[in-house]
């Protein structure tokens, strides 16, 4: 596993980018009409504005550094993380698809004009001293005026402050044992001294659009990945705040990065490397903030024997894939999924993502003006940047609902949807996710909508895991629904980037085992990216009777990216479902539900899984297909059965459900009540469809009563997970909050995993 690495200042040296500027001659002239001069001449003879001066050095140093990513891009694999010191930081945000080469070049030459301008200050490296020490021995001498500027590694630290407090701090680290050597700075930089110009540089940056990273990098502001928006904040304090280059070296090196390549001129970081393997800082204090604390960035579970001298048992932040959390943006590879009619509620959504997790909200059946209003409630509490995910469902008899879904989605400016029960790929869904997409400054193509695709059959898998057919493509653009430089990145992407492969569950299912379905989707998805030619892999997660540690662990194992509950989550205090409905859910064992057919795809036979334990909705649900399995048309139906259905499934005759149901239809779906009234048949179905529609509503109303006809989606992981919280604090589902079901599910998977691991480490070291 590799890292890309960029110097600072500092690397710099007369002679650097040697033949960079002839292989990009374009690049290399676009630098010069930016700043005013010869970046070729400046870096190769000396010229001036010279070498020495902070406004010029970190202009042509990032150029250089570009550069030089730009010629290795061609010949070596993208590397899974990136990093850079101070201005090098620059570079690794480049070469994640932030900004592009000519903004990189405004950004540096800016923030070097602003720290140029700083005085009155400078700098000292201390070696030979432990940084927690040397704080230490900072505060006994009363030299609280100076800053650690640069946490280098465990025995190089950059002090920053007034001259006479950096003079005095020689005799203090000497009587330390350790030695201290000036820098030569024209001000005290990555310290308090330069509060005026982050500020300034802040004010600057807000103009800019800043993307988040295509490729996890680390801030040197925290030590940790880049989060959802974090640009703009993260660099400005990078201008005041230290950089924290031993903490980001050694989280790389705990979750398994073995190998880094620094990408510019000189060896300083490279030699860093070598110094920090030997020894890696602790883990972080509590000086940072809980949303800035490193997070794991690899998956460990492939190679997890447990090294020697490793610190820490295996983490959760370390299971599933360190690209898909970097993406979403999140602590745990773990989403809560969406259900239906906003079970999966704006307080659900809105409580993952301030815990640092991501939950999809449960758009289907709900109308777009409901749909409008949760969106906007959680963009009110979250903010504009807020990470959170909509469920786009199949409608294959009512294509124009999913086409006002999209409309929405798009005038909202939604980036992920879970795109569930689809079984082909659908112009509205394309829309969606190529919306805005893009080639960025390599020619490589970029999405930046994200479809989660649930699958469970490999059919199905196969399409999303395609590009778009470029007829489709081809439609699109001349409807004006896509640009054409939007159709042709599509032309080299996935439907979808992410598919979910969904076992057995509650809701739609087609009750697949996990064991069988995904190796089988592991091996199409080799097969799909070499035969597309994919740059970045297809990311496979695993859904359906994840309820347990051990059911995670057991996902992780098979090879997912990812995992997504539902069932759990329906069950907690922020779904939004009544308390009768949680109150059955929390008394459920793993054999208490049932297979119902589909209210929304009752024609089709399609299946849901539901609770069966205190309700009859299954077996009427079962009775009602096979009667329109049996007859053609509600006339002939004898009279005890109708007698049945009017006084126990529907309260009311059936001559007065089909005139709700018709008034219903009146207006957006007139070509489906035209065909009920056409078609005896169709009538029929959609008569006994309401019973769907109808036990649904009683269930999330909690009407008393009517308990044997709730509806009620659940998988077996709901019993699974009572079993585990018996006894617990978490037993009574008032205390299961969503955030607290996601920590007990991944903590304990990596403990699991941890317990069955260590032994093994322990028998190979035998």
């Amino acid at each position: 596993m590799s890292a890309w690495l960029f110097p600072g200042q500092g690397a710099q040296r007369k002679g650097m980018g040697g033949e960079l500027f002839e292989r990009f001659p374009r690049l290399t002239a676009q630098a010069d009409a930016i700043l005013g001069y010869s970046l070729r001449a400046q870096c190769l003879d000396g010229a001036e504005p010279g070498l020495s001066d902070t406004r010029y050095v970190q202009p042509a140093l990032f150029v250089v550094n570009a550069l030089s990513q730009l010629a290795l891009a061609g010949d070596r694999a993208r590397p899974r993380f990136l990093a850079g010191h101070s201005l090098g930081e620059y570079n690794a945000l480049f070469a994640a698809g932030c900004f592009d080469f000519e903004t990189g070049v405004r950004l540096v030459a800016k923030r070097g004009e602003l720290m140029g301008q700083a005085a009155g200050g400078g700098m000292t490296a201390v070696l030979g001293v432990d940084p927690a020490k040397l704080e230490r021995l900072l505060l006994e001498a009363g030299l609280d005026d100076l800053d650690l500027a640069n946490r280098n590694s465990a025995e190089q630290v950059v002090l920053s402050g007034p001259l006479e407090s950096l003079r005095q701090v020689r005799a203090v680290v000497s009587g330390s044992g350790g030695r201290c050597v000036p820098l030569r700075v024209s001000a005290p930089f990555h310290s308090r001294y330069m509060a005026a110009a982050a500020a300034e540089f802040g004010e600057f940056l807000r103009g800019i659009p800043l993307a988040d990273p295509g490729v996890p990098v680390i801030a040197n502001a925290t030590g940790a990945l880049y989060p959802p928006g974090g640009v703009t904040e993260l660099l400005t304090r990078q201008i005041r705040e230290p950089v924290r280059w031993w903490e980001s070296m050694s989280l790389l090196i705990e979750h398994g990065v073995d190998d880094v390549l620094e990408v510019g001129p000189g060896r300083v970081l490279s030699d860093l490397w070598t110094a920090i393997r030997r020894q890696p800082s602790p883990r972080p204090t509590s000086s940072l903030s809980p949303s800035e604390e490193p997070r794991a960035l690899d998956p460990v579970l492939a190679t997890a024997p447990v090294r020697p001298g490793r610190r820490n048992a295996l983490q959760p932040e370390s299971l599933g894939s360190a690209a898909f959390r970097a993406e979403y943006g999140i602590r745990y590879a773990y989403l809560a999924g969406a259900m239906y009619r906003g079970i999966a509620s704006v307080p659900l959504v809105v409580r993952m993502a301030r815990a640092g997790l991501m939950g999809f909200f449960g758009a289907g059946g709900l109308s777009a003006d409901e749909v409008d209003g949760a969106i906007q409630a959680i963009r009110a509490e979250l903010g504009p940047d807020g990470r959170f995910g909509m469920n786009l469902l199949a409608s294959p008899d009512n294509p124009a609902a999913e086409r006002r879904s999209v409309d929405l989605y798009l005038r909202h400016d939604i980036r992920f949807v879970e795109a569930a029960s689809y079984t082909a790929v659908t112009p509205d869904l394309v829309r969606f996710r190529f919306s805005g997409a893009h080639r960025d400054f390599q020619g490589a193509p970029r999405a930046t909508r994200h479809v989660l695709a649930k699958v469970s059959r490999p059919e199905v898998a196969a399409a999303f895991m395609s590009p778009p057919p470029d007829a489709m493509l081809r439609r699109l653009v001349a409807d004006g629904l896509l640009s054409a430089a939007e159709a042709d990145a599509a032309r080299q992407l996935p439907v979808a980037g992410d598919l979910c492969v969904e076992a057995d569950s509650g809701g739609h299912t087609d009750a697949g085992n996990p064991y069988a379905l995904m190796p089988g989707m592991l091996r199409l998805r080799e097969d799909m990216a070499a035969a597309h030619g994919y740059r970045e892999p297809l990311r496979l997660g695993a859904a359906g009777g994840i309820g347990s540690a051990q059911a995670a662990a057991a996902a992780f194992v098979l090879g997912a990216d990812f995992v997504l509950t539902g069932s759990v989550n329906q069950c907690s205090p922020e779904a939004g479902t009544s308390d009768a409905v949680k109150d059955m859910l929390a008394d459920l064992d793993v054999q208490d539900t049932a297979y119902a057919p589909a209210g929304d795809m009752f024609e089709l036979g399609a299946r849901v899984q539901v609770v069966r334990k205190g309700t009859l909705f299954a077996a009427r649900a079962n009775k009602l297909y096979q009667l329109y399995r049996q007859v053609e048309s509600l006339d002939q139906l004898d009279a005890a059965t109708r007698e049945t259905l009017e006084q126990r499934f529907f309260r009311q005759s059936l001559e007065q459900v089909w005139e709700q149901a018709r008034d219903r239809l009146r207006g957006q779906r007139g070509e489906e009540l035209a065909r009920a009234e056409r078609e005896p048949r169709a009538k029929m179905a959609l008569v006994f469809r309401s019973y769907f529609a109808r036990s649904t509503m009683l269930a999330m109303a909690g009407v008393a009563g009517e308990k044997v006809n709730y509806q009620v989606h659940c998988g077996p992981a709901q019993g699974a997970f009572n079993r585990v919280v018996a006894g617990s604090e978490l037993e009574p589902w008032s205390s299961r909050h969503v955030d607290a079901i996601a920590e007990l599910i991944m903590t304990g998977a990596a403990a699991h995993l941890d317990g069955l691991l260590r032994p093994s480490a322990q028998r190979a070291g035998e």
